[in-house]
Order: C-alpha cells, then structure tokens, then sequence
C-alpha cells in the first residue's frame, strides 16, 4: 500500500515538542501561523498540525485552530485508512475536541498520529468512546 503524502509529511515531524517555559519551539509555531494564530507553543495545537501537514502535501486543509472544523472538511467514511483525518471529542465544551492521521485501530482503541499528544507529534491510542467521525479527502491517494 502507498503511504499517502501528507503522512510521510506527518511522520517526518515526530518527536516535535513544545519548550517549558517563556520559549517556544519554533517548528510548532509555523504550524500555528498556518492556522494564523500568532501564539506560543503552549496552546492547543492539534488542528494545525493537520492543517500545516496536508499544506506540505500541496492539500488544503480547514485552516482554523479548532479540531472539531474537520468535521465539516472532506468527506466522511465509515472504515477508516491509514491517514485518515480522525476526530475525537475532548473536553466540557462542545466545540473542544483533538483531531489526527489515523494509522491503526483494535476494538477499543484508535492509534493517532498528531500534535501537542503529550505536548508532542507522537502516536498514542485514543478510546473510540469520543470517536466524532473518520474524514477523507479526493486529494489523496
């Protein structure tokens, strides 16, 4: 299977983290300014990672700050493929959520490639209990 662009894009960034403190790391911050949030690394930072990911890959992406604007970006499917746009609900307040590739999946659990997991682009598994939707794009593969 060929890996679709913008993940090669995504897994080149692992490890990326933020920087305790006043500092900010300055690679987190260009994936800000593709959302044109002019902030430091200790924001939310999930939704312009994917943004800034897919605009490396010559793809569009929804261009705001927030997770849950995927939602309304491609196309939803029902089986998930590697790369993926995975949304996920977070948080008290409706409109908070986390949004990432899809790379695997068991029963229970989603494995996401993203940013500010861990204040970092890393893999981590997330329960399928908040799964909002699995989006795809004509523009991949």
């Amino acid at each position: 299977m060929e890996i679709n662009k913008h993940l090669i894009v995504a897994l080149g960034e692992m490890g990326e983290k933020e920087i305790a403190g006043v500092m900010s790391n300055d690679r987190i911050s260009e994936y800000l300014r593709s959302v044109d949030m002019r902030a430091d690394d200790e924001i939310a930072w999930c939704a312009a990672f994917v943004n800034w990911c897919l605009e490396q890959a010559d793809m569009v992406g929804t261009k705001r700050p927030n997770a849950k604007s995927y939602l309304n970006w491609g196309y939803n499917i029902n089986v998930p493929l590697p790369g993926a746009v995975v949304v996920f609900d977070r948080g008290k307040q409706k409109w908070q959520g986390h949004v990432g590739f899809f790379l695997d999946e068991t029963p229970s659990y989603v494995y996401l490639l993203g940013g500010n997991q861990q204040d970092k682009v890393s893999i981590r598994p997330y329960s399928k209990d908040r799964l909002e939707g699995y989006r795809w794009s004509s523009e991949f593969i």
